[in-house]
């Protein structure tokens, strides 16, 4: 992707977000822009890097790890997110690669969480996946199960920074991030990671302070 095209995309998100802020009058600068990066190589990274975007989102920690070092060399203030699912076992190498975690649902996993910060000195921001749409095949702990999961976080000391979903494809997606909003309120959280391509500007009209936008800023991705 050539580097105007980049900007192009770069400041069209931006600028949409701009506007769905300031109608439901919050402060643009709230909300945080995640360009999800996953599946794309370095080369097509590199371009959104030089048109100014330093935060970005990856599905799997061995794909991050192959790409990113390099890039984070020769850029930085990047920041790293993992949006997909974690296995337990990648906790560790998770936890050494990315700034801030998306997909904490369930105890296990909090465990081996709470294990690798205190081995290796490093604390991500950790967001708890609600299956909000309680999708069998999505990850994400049930709405009944988040205030036990809460607790656990907290209980483990975890840098507990909001909740994340994605809501069920193909619907209207705002009663979800209402939801998911109520949910945060109600649990004392600030954070609400949630909204992307398809619907990040209504998720800002309702309150998502992260949002995980791929396609705009890419192109359809490649399989």
């Amino acid at each position: 992707m050539p580097l105007d095209d980049a900007s192009t995309r770069l400041a069209d998100v931006r600028e949409k977000i701009t506007r769905a802020a300031s109608l439901a009058g919050r402060e643009p600068d709230s909300i945080e822009l995640i360009a999800v990066s996953k599946t794309h190589d370095a080369a097509s990274i590199r371009p959104l890097i030089d048109a100014g975007q330093r935060v970005f989102g990856e599905n799997r920690v061995q794909e991050a790890a192959a790409k990113w070092p390099e890039l984070r060399e020769t850029t930085s203030g990047i920041a790293l997110h993992l949006i997909g699912q974690l296995q337990s076992n990648k906790a560790e190498e998770a936890v050494a690669l990315f700034d801030a975690i998306h997909s904490v649902d369930r105890p296990s996993l909090v465990d081996a969480l709470g294990k690798a910060m205190d081995r290796t000195g490093r604390r991500p921001a950790c967001f708890i996946q609600v299956n909000i749409g309680d999708e069998p095949q999505k990850g994400g702990c049930l709405v009944a199960d988040l205030p036990a999961l809460l607790a656990g976080v907290r209980a483990a000391d975890l840098p507990l920074a909001g909740l994340m979903c994605i809501p069920p494809a193909d619907v209207e997606p705002a009663p979800y991030f209402a939801l998911l909003a109520k949910l945060a309120r109600d649990s004392d959280c600030s954070g609400l990671s949630m909204g992307m391509s398809s619907d990040y500007e209504t998720a800002v009209n309702i309150g998502a302070t992260c949002v995980r936008v791929g396609t705009a800023l890419f192109g359809t991705r490649e399989i």
